[in-house]
């Protein structure tokens, strides 16, 4: 099953890790987490199995708050493998789920109160929907673990229960070929598996929509700001030295006053990519990320310059406008992957259309404002 909140195809983004994807490099350490969710185990014919409960406690909401921002995203994971949830025996339906753990944490919360087998499949920290995009949530990866649970023995039937959004990653043909389990597609949200059981696993069209809503819309905002505090901090650097610059070579109070107003810019910027964006999201016209969060951004310049008509010269003005514009354009284009809203060919190819155009916008709005200090 898949986490409720912050699905996505996971498709190349515009810079950083798409947020709702959880770790992804080998290499990292794994931070184990079996001690706050284990019960026990159950003696199955292939052996014990470990149990878990559904109880979602503060040291699980502590960590989810932790990824949330952006902190140890990377080793938030548990170990793959086949779990107990309550008091499974052979008729138990086998729940197929991703080992990042805020995933596997709304599963076995949502699926309370039923005696059911989870089978974590190895996704290197990812969530069910990213990794099918990557293809960690795949196959030959559903196949190895059935095998090394030997789940024929501890189940009567050949039956896997997978999220929908792991479809793209996995040929259900291919996987009855190589393991003898046929593939069921469960609901999209995990908190539906009551229900798709209790109809004899069948789905109803609601459980096959995907939405996007304000609050899953908000949620990936922090992993994205946080994501962005190095390379906006070293802008800032930058900005600062560039404000200087005058018809005096260099000014330190020059560059005091300029650039605390470029930082402020930028930091717009960032807010109407980050914030603005997912709020407006509907309202927006267009489908690239990048014209929306472009849109956000220049309008919200656009009444700063008239709130400030006046006080703002000329070149400030028009270098205001381009470069909210731009920074709010290439921060909305990271949402591309975290959305139901796009493809990973839709996403490639905005950023090949939007990239050259942010980056010139960049550029003049950077002559316009160095300029103007010479024209004062």
């Amino acid at each position: 099953m898949s986490e409720e909140k912050g699905g996505g195809c996971c498709a190349p983004s515009s810079g950083n890790a798409s947020p709702c994807c959880g770790g992804g490099s080998m290499s990292k350490a794994v931070l184990r987490y079996e001690d706050t969710f284990m019960d026990g185990q159950v003696d199955t014919p292939a052996g014990p199995v470990p149990r878990v409960h559904s109880r979602i406690g503060r040291r699980d909401l502590l960590g989810r708050w932790r990824v949330r921002w952006g902190i140890g995203r990377d080793r938030y994971r548990v170990a793959p493998g086949l779990y107990a949830l309550g008091a499974p025996d052979g008729n138990a339906p086998v729940l197929v789920t991703a080992n990042y753990k805020m995933t596997f944490d709304v599963v076995r919360r949502d699926a309370a109160g039923l005696d059911a087998w989870i089978l974590v499949l190895d996704t290197r920290g990812i969530n069910v929907w990213c990794a099918a995009g990557e293809g960690t949530f795949g196959t030959e990866e559903v196949i190895r673990r059935v095998t090394e649970a030997r789940l024929a023995e501890v189940v009567n039937h050949r039956k896997l229960v997978l999220p929908q959004l792991g479809a793209p990653g996995v040929a259900a043909h291919e996987v009855r070929k190589g393991c003898g389990f046929s593939v069921v597609y469960g609901p999209v949200r995990s908190r539906d598996i009551h229900s798709f059981l209790e109809a004899g696993m069948k789905a109803s069209p609601e459980m096959r929509r995907v939405v996007f809503p304000t609050v899953d819309r908000l949620v990936l905002t922090p992993v994205e700001i946080t994501g962005l505090l190095r390379p906006a901090g070293w802008s800032a650097v930058a900005l600062f030295l560039l404000a200087g610059i005058g018809p005096g070579v260099f000014s330190l109070g020059a560059a005091w006053e300029r650039g605390f107003s470029a930082v402020a810019v930028l930091a717009a910027g960032i807010l109407a990519g980050a914030v603005v964006t997912p709020v407006l999201l509907p309202w927006l016209p267009g489908r690239a990320f990048s014209v929306k969060g472009g849109m956000a951004g220049g309008i919200l310049a656009a009444c700063a310059v008239m709130w400030r008509h006046g006080a703002v010269e000329t070149p400030a003005a028009f270098a205001l406008l381009l470069a909210m514009t731009a920074v709010s354009s290439f921060v909305a284009m990271n949402f591309t992957g975290a959305t139901p809203f796009t493809s990973p060919s839709g996403v490639e190819k905005e950023m090949r259309r939007a990239l050259p155009v942010q980056a010139g916008l960049t550029v003049l709005a950077g002559l316009l404002w160095v300029g103007g200090a010479f024209l004062r």
